[in-house]
C-alpha cells in the first residue's frame, strides 16, 4: 500500500478578530501566506481555509475526473471547475454545509451520457469529496 504524506503550518498572533496570520505548504506555493478574520468573513487580503478548501476540492475533482476519462478512452482536451463554498453560522460557529462544483469539459469522443457518468464518479471518490461533511453537487457541461 502507497502512503503520501502532506504537511501545511499556520501561524497566528492576537485575538480571533483583529488577529494576523500566515499559512505556509510543504511545497511552498504558500509561503507565509496572509490569512485574518477579514479575509474569511469579508473583503481583507490574503487567503482563508475555506477558499482552500475550495481550490482544493476543485482541483482534486478536476484531476480525479481526467484519470476516469482517460481509462475510459477518452483524455480531456480541457477540464475547468469552479467550486463554491457555502458555510453557515450554527449557534457560535460554523459549517461548511455545502460546495457546488460547475465543470465545463472539452472531451473529444465522449458522449454527454458518459461524461456526466465519469463526472459524478469523480465526484463520489475524489479524496476531497470523501474528507467533506458537505452536500456536494454537480452541475457538469460538455462542450
Amino acid at each position: 500500500m502507497a502512503i503520501v504524506k502532506r504537511h501545511a503550518s499556520a501561524a497566528w498572533s492576537g485575538t480571533g478578530k483583529e488577529g494576523r496570520g500566515a499559512l505556509t505548504t510543504q511545497s511552498g506555493t504558500l509561503t507565509d501566506t496572509p490569512y485574518s478574520f477579514t479575509a474569511r468573513f469579508g473583503d481583507g487580503k490574503g487567503t482563508n481555509p475555506e477558499e482552500l478548501i475550495a481550490a482544493a476540492h476543485a482541483g482534486c475533482f478536476t484531476m480525479a475526473l481526467a484519470f476516469q476519462l482517460s481509462g475510459a478512452g477518452h483524455p480531456p482536451e480541457k477540464l475547468e471547475t469552479r467550486a463554491d463554498l457555502t458555510m453557515e453560522q450554527e449557534g457560535a460557529g460554523w459549517t461548511i454545509k455545502a460546495v457546488a462544483l460547475t465543470l465545463i469539459g472539452k472531451v473529444p469522443g465522449v458522449t454527454a451520457d458518459q461524461f456526466q457518468k465519469l463526472a459524478e464518479e469523480a465526484k463520489a471518490n475524489c479524496p476531497v469529496s470523501k474528507v467533506l461533511n458537505a452536500t456536494i453537487t454537480l452541475a457538469a457541461t460538455l462542450q
